[in-house]
């Protein structure tokens, strides 16, 4: 498989590293140094492309893609207030695109814990839900957009929350997330219920971001001769 990285930081370069132990080449790398190279006559050269950039340039990175006819993989956060534009433009011209706010295959596991514990605690009022997650101060959107998921999984289970807020909250309507920025932390997810007579709470904790990248590569496979919007339910056959 023939790979165009679009973002060459951190993530990139780990997925470059996993990519090449499993014998995938990587043909194009695309960075702020070089962001005119992501044009038709290059990006012919891959079968498919994984995006890693960020929520300022995610969105152009993602509709130039689907415009150009290539398989993507994104893991960008922050620019999903444009997700029905790109919803139409991968329509419009047939595309493939594997979206997720997370590819880690443990966080995936952990989204599906997260869904069915919610459904649990529906029925028990006396106890309130808080999260709270932890990123690398690289890290430009906040909260994640892990934690968006998190909560949004959440909300649609509890009934008495009706939205997330990124602040402390005595509003028992609201879903409070904290986020805290921590150098080297690669991620940490935390959901809590809390009651006067106990707590309850699920963690996953990133120790690296091999798994983010494994998951990314796997993403990349999964994408070659598929058509439509994906996500790692369907990657992973959850």
């Amino acid at each position: 498989m023939k790979i165009a990285l679009i973002g060459y930081g951190k993530m990139g370069k780990a997925i470059e590293a996993i990519a090449l132990e499993k014998r995938h080449e990587i043909v194009l790398k695309i960075d702020l140094d070089n962001a005119s190279d992501l044009n038709a006559e290059n990006i012919a050269k891959a079968d498919v492309a994984i995006e890693f950039t960020g929520p300022h340039s995610a969105f152009g990175n993602v509709m130039k893609c689907l415009e150009l006819g290539i398989p993507l993989v994104c893991g960008s956060t922050g620019w999903l207030a444009q997700w029905d534009a790109v919803k139409a433009s991968c329509e419009k011209n047939n595309g493939t695109l594997i979206y997720a706010s997370n590819f880690s295959i443990g966080v995936n596991l952990f989204f599906e814990l997260n869904t069915r514990l919610a459904k649990l605690m529906s029925g028990y009022p006396s106890y309130n839900v808080s999260m709270e997650e932890i990123h690398h101060t690289q890290k430009k959107d906040a909260p994640s957009g892990t934690a968006i998921t998190l909560a949004e999984q959440v909300l649609d289970n509890i009934p008495g929350k009706k939205k997330w807020v990124n602040h402390p909250s005595s509003n028992p309507g609201e879903l409070e997330i904290i986020s805290e920025r921590i150098d080297p932390a690669p991620g940490t997810h935390k959901v809590k219920y809390h009651s006067a007579v106990d707590d309850i709470e699920i963690i996953h904790t990133a120790h690296n971001r091999t798994g983010f990248a494994g998951g990314a590569v796997l993403a990349a496979e999964f994408a070659i001769n598929k058509k439509g919007i994906f996500g790692m339910k369907e990657v992973l056959g959850l």
